[in-house]
C-alpha cells in the first residue's frame, strides 16, 4: 500500500486485550507485512477490502488469492482486482457533470453493496469526500455509457476526470482511487492546490492511461 493510501485508511482499531499477548511479536506496520498473516510483503503487494469496516488491507499473494472468489469467508473480504480499462467513446457533457453535483474536476463512483447503490466520492485535502449523488443523474450517465458499468461491487470504480473540453473515464481498482486521495492530501496547498499537487495528479493519470486497455480488450490480445 502506498504511503498516501495508508494516510487515508488509517491504522487498524485496537482489539480487546488477549491473554499472553505481551509474548507475541509486535505487529508490523501496514505495507511492511501482510495484515492477515504477518508475512513480509513488498511495495507491489495486493489488497483486500474488509466489507464490514470498509478498510483496505495490505496482503501477501497467498492471502489475496483466498478472497478472489465471491462469497469466500462469508463474503466479508473481497480481493481488489487489478484490471484497468478506459472507454475512448465515453460520453459526458458539462450539464450532465453539473447534475452529478461534483464540485471538482475528478470523482470516482463504485457500487456499495451494503447500501445497494452507487456512491460518488471526490478527493479533497481532507480526504475522500462523499457527494450526495443524485441517482437519476447517475442513471443518465450509465444509460449513455453502458459499456463501462460492468464493475465489481466494492472493489472497482469508475474514475472520471474533466480533461480539456471533455471528460475521460477509467475502470480502475478501488485502491487506485484512494491512492489518488492520498496524493491530494499529501500535496495540496492553498485554494488551488499548487503546482506540486497538480504535477502529482497529472502523473497519476498518466500512469492510469499507460496501464489501461480499451474496454472490450481486457485480455490484451489483439
Amino acid at each position: 500500500m502506498s504511503s498516501g493510501l495508508r494516510r487515508f485508511v488509517g491504522p487498524q482499531p485496537a482489539g480487546p486485550p488477549v491473554p499472553g499477548a505481551a509474548r507475541e511479536k509486535p505487529r508490523a506496520a501496514p505495507g511492511e507485512a501482510c495484515e492477515m498473516c504477518a508475512e513480509p510483503i513488498g511495495d507491489g503487494h495486493s489488497h483486500v477490502v474488509n466489507l464490514d469496516s470498509r478498510q483496505i488491507l495490505c496482503t501477501c499473494r497467498a492471502c489475496y488469492l483466498l478472497f478472489t472468489h465471491q462469497g469466500a469467508a462469508g463474503g466479508r473480504y473481497r480481493a481488489v482486482p487489478d484490471r484497468y480499462l478506459h472507454d475512448p467513446g465515453f460520453r459526458l457533457d458539462d450539464a450532465s457533470w453539473d447534475a452529478l453535483q461534483i464540485p471538482v474536476r475528478v470523482a470516482f463512483f463504485f457500487l456499495n453493496s451494503d447500501l445497494g447503490r452507487v456512491a460518488g466520492f471526490y478527493p479533497s485535502p481532507a480526504g475522500a469526500t462523499e457527494s450526495l449523488l443524485p441517482l437519476e443523474a447517475w442513471a443518465d450517465v450509465v444509460a449513455a455509457n453502458p459499456v463501462m458499468t460492468d464493475l465489481a461491487p466494492d472493489v472497482e470504480a469508475l474514475l472520471v476526470q474533466r480533461a480539456g473540453e471533455g471528460f475521460e473515464c477509467f475502470l480502475v481498482p478501488i485502491d487506485a482511487c484512494y491512492e489518488l486521495v492520498g496524493l491530494v492530501r499529501m500535496h495540496w496547498k492553498g485554494f488551488d492546490g499548487g503546482q506540486e499537487a497538480w504535477e502529482a495528479i497529472d502523473g497519476f493519470f498518466d500512469a492510469v492511461r499507460e496501464r489501461s486497455r480499451p474496454v472490450g480488450k481486457e485480455t490484451g490480445e489483439p
